[in-house]
């Protein structure tokens, strides 16, 4: 499939640290030649990375999300393997191939009057590419987990999985920010709105977002509406963590009452190297509990992490960090 990139061992082998005694998360994970032989493989997660800023840097943020994906498999691939892990059924299938992408992203001039614009296509087409690879997986009876990138590719996500189902996915979003803004060019600020302009998106759920980073605008939409609802992080903090962890699973228990993704926003993680970093935010102790009470719906059907932005010092803390999210999900899936 054009603009996929698609893994083989050797691809990944040099990153895993081997040692005796030991099997690592990398050697038993499996591996496909072709997307036509998904449907054939008898692991139930498919795992790829979109390694790209270009929708983070169109909704005038900062770049690095790029990098979450290679520090990511560094991490995952030497986790031990073990009777918790389960790497046996987990495909690494690859990554959306960004770097045409990245490159013409990085030839336009921020000076340009409309860069935001010209960003705002290359989203577009990355679109494209997203939606067909989680079209894919979806239809061959798999379970995406994908690691972003910006919060742009919740898009193609939604279009992808709901063009598989046949109808709108449900969504359940942590996230610091809804996500909903209008419909100018395509950014990492506005991947739900279009999918409910495409009417890919069934009832949308957000927890945890931020009062001082939500436009008046939408808090009118969201009041108002049936099928969009949200909690504020200004209203959880002030609960126990058990009162969280009960509030959370109201909307869980709401959103996948039919079909329905999970959407990791890492601005949601307090001090969490993300591409709107904040002081504020749920523990990443928290999340983790968020994911693995998720995994263990029957109707989920993928998870999506995005926005974390590591820098060379913190490239380990993200790769842990993700590594985590992931295990977490599959174990538990598992159980």
């Amino acid at each position: 499939m054009k603009g996929l990139k698609i893994y083989s061992f050797r691809d990944v082998e040099k990153l895993i640290n081997k040692r005796v005694g030991e099997t690592k998360f990398g050697e038993k994970i499996n591996f496909i030649e072709d997307l036509d032989h998904l449907s054939g493989s008898k692991a139930r997660f498919v795992l790829f990375g979109i390694p790209e800023d270009i929708g983070v840097r169109a909704n005038s943020g900062k770049a690095g999300t790029a990098n979450a994906w290679k520090v990511c498999l560094n991490s995952l691939l030497n986790v031990q393997e073990n009777k918790y892990t389960y790497a046996h059924n987990v495909l690494l299938l690859g990554e959306v191939d960004c770097s045409e992408f990245m490159s013409k992203a990085s030839n336009i001039s921020p000076e340009d009057p409309n860069y935001l614009a010209k960003l705002g296509d290359l989203v577009s087409m990355l679109d494209e590419v997203v939606s067909k690879v989680v079209f894919e997986i979806i239809s061959a009876g798999k379970i995406p987990v994908i690691i972003g990138g910006g919060h742009n590719n919740a898009f193609g996500n939604i279009r992808g999985t709901s063009k598989a189902l046949k109808k709108p996915v449900n969504i359940l979003n942590i996230d610091a920010h809804t996500d909903l803004r209008i419909l100018e060019h395509r950014h990492s600020g506005n991947g739900f709105r279009y999918a409910r302009e495409g009417k890919f998106l069934g009832k949308y759920r957000i927890f945890g977002i931020h009062q001082n980073y939500t436009p008046a605008y939408i808090f009118e939409e969201l009041d108002a509406s049936q099928n969009d609802q949200y909690r504020l992080f200004e209203h959880l903090m002030l609960k126990s963590s058990r009162e969280i962890r009960q509030a959370y699973q109201e909307e869980l228990d709401f959103a996948s009452q039919e079909e329905f993704g999970l959407e990791l926003d890492c601005d949601a993680i307090r001090d969490f190297p993300s591409s709107a970093q904040t002081p504020s935010g749920f523990s990443f102790n928290m999340v983790r509990n968020f994911v693995i009470t998720a995994a263990e719906k029957e109707n989920i059907k993928y998870l999506h992490i995005c926005e974390a932005a590591p820098s060379a010092s913190t490239e380990s803390k993200v790769g842990k960090a993700l590594s985590y999210l992931i295990t977490d999900f599959i174990t538990h899936s598992n159980e």
